[in-house]
C-alpha cells in the first residue's frame, strides 16, 4: 500500500455529487499523513467518514505495521516456547507438518490429558501428546497446563494465555487466524468442553477427544464446527452416556437452527478410554473449515470464564455475568438483538457483515434503537487493532447502544 493509492482511491467522483468527491479527497489527504507519521508520534485518528476501499487500506496498513512491531517484541517467546502471564506460564512442543505460505499456515493447539495428579505425571501425558496426531499441514503445539489440577485447562487462566500463543504465532510463525484448531484429550477433552464455546471466536474447528463436559453449556457452538470422539466403553465418570447425550444435543440445536452448529459425533462400539487414534479422522475434518469470523447470527452464553468480546459483540468492561446470553442475527441492513443486552453494548461493524454504505437499522428486545448510517472511522479501526490485533476480526465502524 502507499499514501498515494489512499488519495487516488478516494478522489472518485460517486453518487452522493463533485461536493462528496471534494470532501472525500481531504479525508484522505489527512488521512495518508496520518499513516504516514510514526506510530509513536501519530496523534489522534482523523474524523472523517472513510470509503470502504479507505476502510480496508487502514486496516492493511496498521495490521503490517501492529504485526512488525509484536515480531520484534514476541520472538523471544516463541523461540522459548514458553509464555508467562502474571503467575502462570504456559510451554509447549510443537511439530512442523506440510508447507504453506507465510500468513496461510494453520495452527493446531493439542491439549494433554492427566490432571488431578503430581506434575510427573502430567508431564508425561504433556510428552505423549505430541506424539498424537499429524495434521496434513500446520504448526502442531503440545501445550503444557499452567497447573496440575483436575480442571487444568477449565480455569480463566488459560483463555489469556492461548490468546497470547495465537497472536504470537500469527506475528512471528506466519499463522492464519482464521485457521487455527483447537483439540485435546482425557483431561485435555474436558478443556475443549470449556474453552470451545467461550473461545469460539478464536477458532476455525474443535475436536473434543475422550473428555467430560461437566458444566459447559453447548450454546456458543453455533459457528464452530465441534467434533467429539468416545470409546462406547469409556464409562468411568459416564463418559461414554454422556457425550453421546451432548451429541444429541447438537443434533437439536442444529434442527432448530439449520445454518449452525455443524459437528461430528463417534462413539467407538467396544473401544475404551483409549481410541487407538480413530479419533484422529477429527484432524482431514477439522481442516476443511475455516473460522467464519463475521458469521450473521451470534449465539453468546458467558460461562463461568466470562469474555468482554465475542465475534461482532462486546460488552463494557466488568458488565459480563455468568449465565447471561444474548443471541444478535443480522438480515440485510437490520441487526436484530435478543437477551441479555447490557447498556454500553457495542457493535463492531464491518462491509463483511453488512453494508456499511446503507443505513442500519438495530432492535434490542423489540425496540428500535438505532436507525442509519454507521460511519466507517480510521478511530475505531485503531483502537480495535490495539484491543484485540486480529485483522480478520478487525471492524471499520462501532455503534455504542444505550
Amino acid at each position: 500500500m502507499t499514501v498515494l493509492a489512499l488519495v487516488a482511491g478516494a478522489c472518485k467522483p460517486g453518487s452522493k455529487g463533485r461536493e462528496a468527491a471534494v470532501n472525500q479527497a481531504d479525508v484522505a489527504v489527512e488521512l495518508a499523513g496520518w499513516l504516514k507519521s510514526p506510530a509513536d508520534k501519530r496523534g489522534a485518528a482523523p474524523q472523517g467518514g472513510l470509503s470502504k476501499e479507505q476502510a480496508g487500506q487502514v486496516v492493511a496498513a496498521l495490521t503490517a505495521e501492529q504485526l512488525a512491531a509484536m515480531k520484534a517484541e514476541r520472538t523471544d517467546e516463541i523461540e522459548a516456547k514458553s509464555i508467562t502471564l502474571g503467575d502462570k506460564t504456559l510451554k509447549w512442543l510443537e511439530k512442523e507438518f506440510g508447507k504453506a505460505e507465510p500468513g496461510k499456515r494453520s495452527l493446531w493447539i493439542s491439549m494433554h490429558g492427566g490432571g488431578g495428579a503430581p506434575a510427573a505425571v502430567n508431564d508425561q501425558q504433556w510428552q505423549n501428546q505430541i506424539k498424537l496426531y499429524q495434521p496434513e499441514e500446520g504448526i502442531y503445539v503440545a501445550p503444557r497446563a499452567p497447573g496440575d489440577s483436575w480442571d487444568l485447562w477449565h480455569q480463566g487462566h488459560v483463555d489469556p494465555l492461548f490468546v497470547r500463543l495465537i497472536e504470537d504465532m500469527v506475528a512471528v510463525r506466519g499463522v492464519d487466524p482464521d485457521r487455527v484448531y483447537l483439540m485435546g484429550y482425557s483431561a485435555g477433552g474436558d478443556g475443549v468442553w470449556q474453552i470451545a464455546p467461550r473461545m469460539a471466536d478464536r477458532f476455525a474447528a474443535a475436536a473434543m477427544m475422550a473428555g467430560h463436559p461437566n458444566e459447559s453449556k453447548l450454546l456458543g457452538l453455533r459457528n464452530l464446527p465441534f467434533a467429539i470422539f468416545v470409546g462406547g466403553n469409556d464409562a468411568a465418570y459416564g463418559r461414554n452416556k454422556i457425550v453421546a447425550a451432548k451429541g444429541r444435543e447438537l443434533d437439536e440445536l442444529q434442527q432448530a437452527d439449520p445454518q449452525g452448529y455443524v459437528h461430528m459425533v463417534r462413539v467407538y462400539q467396544g473401544m475404551g478410554h483409549w481410541m487407538n487414534l480413530k479419533d484422529a479422522e477429527s484432524l482431514p475434518w477439522m481442516a476443511k473449515y475455516s473460522r467464519n469470523s463475521w458469521p450473521d447470527k451470534i449465539v453468546w452464553y458467558q460461562d463461568d470464564v466470562v469474555h468482554d468480546q465475542f465475534y461482532w459483540l462486546q460488552v463494557p468492561a466488568g458488565a459480563a455475568k455468568k449465565g447471561q446470553q444474548i443471541t444478535a442475527t443480522v438480515t440485510g441492513g437490520e441487526i436484530v438483538i435478543t437477551g441479555d443486552a447490557p447498556p454500553g453494548l457495542t457493535l463492531n461493524l464491518s462491509d463483511r457483515l453488512l453494508d456499511l454504505d446503507q443505513p442500519v437499522t438495530v432492535k434490542v428486545n423489540g425496540k428500535t434503537v438505532h436507525e442509519g448510517v454507521v460511519k466507517r472511522m480510521a478511530g475505531a479501526i485503531q483502537a480495535a487493532l490495539n484491543l484485540r490485533p486480529d485483522a480478520k476480526l478487525c471492524p471499520s465502524a462501532v455503534l455504542v447502544l444505550d
